[in-house]
């Protein structure tokens, strides 16, 4: 059981920067993790996930972050980042922690607020 738990958001102006943090009781290197945000009136939609065990820290990006946003870890304080670099107001979102990915552990959101 992870209880993943996000920080890291607020506001910022557009082509700004923000990193968000998950922070999960467990060990993540062993597990896939994903980032996922919702943003008004809409679905939670998949941002990025970084692959544990055998899949060895690769990564993967939905298109409409590919280029802007990086996620990483590191093992030692259970935690994984979501480094977004270049924000659009499209970016606005409540963002989620999944993990591991396609399990019933999510945070509580963070909310991302990127003004015009």
């Amino acid at each position: 059981q992870m209880h993943p738990v996000e920080s890291g958001g607020g506001l910022v102006q557009a082509g700004g920067s923000l990193r968000l943090s998950c922070a999960a009781s467990g060990r993540i290197f062993s597990i896939n993790v994903g980032w996922y945000r919702q943003a008004p009136g809409g679905q939670r939609e998949w941002v990025a996930t970084i692959f544990g065990g055998f899949g060895g820290g690769r990564t993967a990006y939905a298109d409409s972050v590919k280029g802007r946003f990086t996620i990483s870890r590191d093992s030692s304080k259970n935690t994984v980042y979501l480094q977004m670099d270049s924000l659009k107001t499209e970016d606005t979102a409540v963002y989620y922690c999944n993990a591991p990915v396609g399990s019933e552990y999510w945070g509580q959101g963070t909310q991302v607020t990127v003004s015009s």
